[in-house]
């Protein structure tokens, strides 16, 4: 039973919003709820309310209505907001511990931590001078690591989001192993599963008679998607009746244009934005999934939702992929056009193949990605770090 009941969690983006880290940080409120723990997530004025879960914002600001995925400057006066509301919320709350994501929400806890002599966890999904060299800010990114050395040494423990993100928070930033504990995003299997009617989708998104290969995430080139576009003709030269589904947002329009201008609609769509909710349903359209993602540290949940939805996967050969996927996982090395289109091949040629793939790696989710055997990892360094404070 867990001795801790009150945990702040510190998110420093528009949450709720159907993508990424948000889905991290939502899986772990809904399984603490269920082990006696209960969050109270403090965040930005945007995005939207979950009846499930207890949301402080800081104060409107009315010149910004959104923020896109990635760095932005606006985050700059957002976050002080956000560590004045986190302080607030704090006072009122009587925590037990403060729980951050992100290295934002890292220097914002590692702040009140002093003030509130509270036990701080950062939940770190990637690098941040990695995060921002796949969006294209070189310059901002050599300013960053100095930023990300303090940062990183600043909790009292790390939950790193894979083994190789592990390893880099020990062999490049020095920060000492007995900090750093790797929990692996997780699923909720009883939500994902392989078994949900399709029929009315199919029909409404015109895939009857389609072999479907489905990609769900943010549309962005650190993603992989350009590149997965390439491949896009040589898979239908082989199989002339595949359809990509491409789900996600933001760009849809750009990547919309893309397609047209390459002659690629008549194998891919992007019906845009997927509501968390729907996500489950929306995966059992594909007979494949694909995770092309580039990063080579920064965690990849979108694979795990793959994995409980009993698909076969193709990914990029990356250690975070190697990790989650193992012997199961097709692999194409990240920019390989070839490698990529013919992995996807191999899937949809072979449904035995793909059959035995998809059942092996929804087993594989059960046994060690769904969030009733992670989350009481969490609630044991929860309980390890407050009572050091006893």
């Amino acid at each position: 039973m867990a001795s801790v009941r009150r945990v702040l969690m510190i998110a420093p983006t528009p949450f709720f919003a159907d993508r990424g880290c948000h889905v991290r940080i939502l899986e772990e409120v809904r399984a603490l709820r269920r082990l006696g723990i209960e969050t109270t997530v403090v965040t930005y004025h945007l995005d939207r309310d979950l009846p499930d879960v207890r949301i402080e914002r800081i104060p409107r600001v009315p010149w910004v209505r959104r923020l896109g995925v990635g760095p932005s400057p606006h985050k700059l006066y957002l976050d002080l907001l956000l560590l004045v509301k986190t302080r607030q919320v704090a006072r009122d709350l009587r925590p037990e511990l403060l729980h951050a994501h992100l290295h934002e929400g890292a220097w914002i806890g590692s702040v009140l931590r002093r003030h509130l002599r509270l036990p701080l966890i950062a939940d770190l999904q990637g690098g941040l001078a990695g995060e921002l060299l796949g969006h294209g800010w070189r310059r901002l990114a050599r300013l960053a690591r100095r930023f990300e050395r303090r940062i990183v040494h600043a909790p009292d423990a790390l939950l790193a989001s894979s083994s190789a993100l592990a390893r880099e928070l020990e062999e490049t930033w020095g920060v000492p192993s007995e900090r750093v504990v790797t929990l692996v995003d997780g699923v909720d299997v009883e939500r994902f599963h392989p078994h949900y009617e399709t029929d009315a989708l199919q029909r409404q998104w015109g895939l009857d008679g389609k072999r479907v290969v489905v990609f769900l995430g943010v549309l962005t080139p650190y993603q992989g998607v350009d590149w997965l576009l390439d491949a896009v003709p040589l898979v239908a030269l082989r199989v002339p009746d595949v359809h990509f589904l491409l789900l996600g947002y933001p760009n849809e329009d750009h990547y919309r244009l893309l397609a047209d201008r390459r002659d690629l609609r008549r194998w891919v769509s992007f019906p845009g934005r997927v509501d968390y909710a729907l996500a489950p349903r929306v995966l059992c359209l594909g007979q494949v999934a694909v995770a092309p993602k580039l990063s080579l540290t920064e965690a990849n949940g979108k694979v795990l939702n793959y994995m409980a939805a009993g698909l076969p996967v193709v990914a990029s050969d990356t250690p975070v992929n190697r990790e989650l996927l193992g012997e199961w996982g097709i692999y194409a090395s990240p920019g390989d056009v070839e490698g990529l289109a013919q992995g996807l091949v191999t899937l949809l040629e072979d449904e035995g193949r793909a059959r035995a793939a998809g059942k092996a790696l929804r087993e594989r989710a059960e046994a060690h990605y769904a969030w009733s055997v992670l989350a009481p990892q969490i609630v044991d360094l929860y309980d390890r770090l407050t009572s050091k404070r006893v």
